[in-house]
């Protein structure tokens, strides 16, 4: 026979008669459930169950006690009510050491119980009262708490394990009830968070406010080569019950993904799919070096290249459409990380080939994002995402000239642009072609002179947009100096008469959004 270790000292002692160890089988996702418990048989296990996997376990022809022959009492109140009584948890929660809790269970007919399978209602699937899993947690958490005589089994990829472990040992050891333990109060924690969250979501006016509080569950499921620098561990983590494209995405070729591969391939992704018109992104560091839309993705590869092709070496590109061989060709002579897009066709491929450490990730569009976390000292900050930058009815033209239809495609492309781009943010486009991009200075008329530099004259005619309104008018100067027709920028300012006057001074159209895009 099959012994916990504590029970059999307990035997022992003469405190605890518990001839046959016991399992309770309560599952809703039944992968391996039957093997499983045909394996604890075989070792000379008794089991209980409930429900459908009582039938499932039966139907096997496998020897199981359904949990109302244990207790008496059928399941009631549509099968709210199933697992909820006494000889059941007192079943689980006995300690076989203590003689008081021994006298218990002798005086209420309570047979130890010591080893809980169990996971819960798939709520997160579809979320509603009904899946609102209440015995089932009630039994899992009760075993995690008194795990140092209980096993408790939430993931049905542990069972090979412990059937191994009982074969091998006759028990499983305190280190192995443990990790199962930490186990089971992750999943239950992560179902309670998926239900607050469902409160929050369903919440009248709640996109309209922060909630409460926010409870995340977050699972390891990919481990990176390293973090930010080659010292630091790194890996992805995703919240429980979500989804994420980069589960889905495929990796065509190259090394494994490291910390900042996916941080700037998120960035890319996200950017590029501002764009409904073939375009390309590329990023460095979390920043755009170069954005451009075309006729076909090629050319708007070579157009976004072209923005700072000293940036772009090492950068990520991301293509909102199939990547042709054409592209891919292009690419060919310039060093990159990664290149993320919705697919590839076999010539590019075959090309992309020859480039051994170049990642290729064919992926689904990313799913908006609940909210924007910065951790800081005790906890994080949370903010709502920022949305894409578009032109809305608050946009309104503050000089005397009227932007042109040309002129308002550019300005509404470099404002998209802008707004992915680190404070202080100024870039300068013409013909949906980025040229120019300033990022994270410390003061806008730095990172003006730095976009006007890199755009080194190919953006005179084109647009200039600022994530944040121009607080004197020199950054409008240097604007004009790069030879933009075109202004956009949220005002605001105390000095906006001073900014404006210099705007019509130079001739420039200027448009206030009244929505700046500050991101840190």
């Amino acid at each position: 026979m099959i012994f916990d270790s504590a029970v059999a000292v307990a035997r022992r002692r003469g405190v605890y008669d518990h001839p046959v160890p016991t399992a309770l089988l309560s599952v809703y996702d039944k992968s391996g459930v039957v093997d499983f418990a045909r394996s604890l048989r075989e070792l000379g296990w008794t089991l209980v169950s409930s429900g459908g996997t009582a039938q499932a376990i039966a139907a096997a022809g496998i020897d199981v006690t359904d949990v109302a022959e244990l207790t008496g009492v059928p399941a009631i109140l549509g099968h709210r009510v199933v697992t909820l009584h006494p000889k059941v948890h007192g079943g689980i929660l006995a300690d076989p050491t203590d003689a008081g809790h021994v006298a218990d269970m002798d005086e209420y007919g309570i047979t130890p119980i010591d080893l809980v399978v169990g996971n819960l209602y798939p709520f997160a699937s579809d979320p509603g009262i009904e899946l609102i899993d209440i015995g089932g947690p009630a039994m899992v958490r009760a075993a995690a708490k008194n795990h140092a005589h209980v096993g408790v089994v939430v993931e049905p990829e542990r069972y090979t394990d412990i059937v191994d472990e009982l074969r091998a040992d006759g028990a499983l050891s305190e280190s192995t009830r443990r990790v199962l333990a930490r186990a089971a109060f992750a999943h239950t924690a992560a179902y309670d968070a998926a239900i607050v969250t469902w409160f929050d979501e369903t919440e009248p006016d709640a996109a309209d406010a922060l909630p409460e509080s926010i409870h995340l569950a977050l699972t390891n499921v990919q481990s990176l080569r390293y973090g930010e620098n080659p010292h630091q561990q790194g890996a992805r983590y995703r919240q429980t019950g979500a989804t994420s494209w980069w589960d889905s995405m495929t990796q065509h070729g190259g090394k494994g993904l490291s910390y900042l591969n996916l941080y700037d391939t998120e960035a890319a992704w996200r950017l590029v799919h501002r764009f409904d018109a073939p375009a390309c992104v590329v990023v460095k560091h979390a920043n755009p070096c170069g954005v451009a839309v075309a006729d076909d993705i090629a050319s708007a590869y070579r157009l976004a290249h072209a923005c700072d092709p000293v940036s772009a070496f090492g950068g990520v590109v991301a293509a909102n459409r199939t990547v042709t061989n054409e592209m891919a060709i292009a690419l060919g002579d310039v060093f990159t990380e990664v290149v993320v897009a919705p697919g590839f066709e076999d010539d590019a491929l075959e090309t992309f080939a020859a480039k051994k450490n170049l990642r290729v990730i064919a992926a689904n569009a990313p799913s908006p994002l609940p909210f924007d976390l910065k951790p800081i000292d005790g906890g994080l900050l949370v903010q709502q995402p920022d949305p894409v930058a578009g032109r809305t009815d608050d946009w309104r033209v503050a000089t005397q000239l009227q932007p042109t239809d040309d002129q308002w495609r550019d300005l509404e492309f470099a404002w998209a642009v802008c707004a992915a781009v680190t404070s202080n943010a100024i870039v300068y486009a013409r013909d949906l072609q980025a040229f120019g991009i300033g990022a994270g200075q410390q003061n806008r008329l730095d990172s003006a002179r730095i976009a006007a530099e890199r755009a080194a004259g190919r953006a005179v005619g084109g647009a200039c947009a600022s994530d944040a309104f121009f607080p004197f008018r020199d950054g409008l100067d240097a604007a004009a100096a790069a030879g933009v027709a075109a202004v956009i920028q949220p005002g605001g300012s105390v000095r906006d008469d001073e900014v404006i006057a210099a705007a019509d001074e130079h001739g420039l159209v200027m448009v206030f959004t009244g929505q700046r895009h500050f991101r840190h």
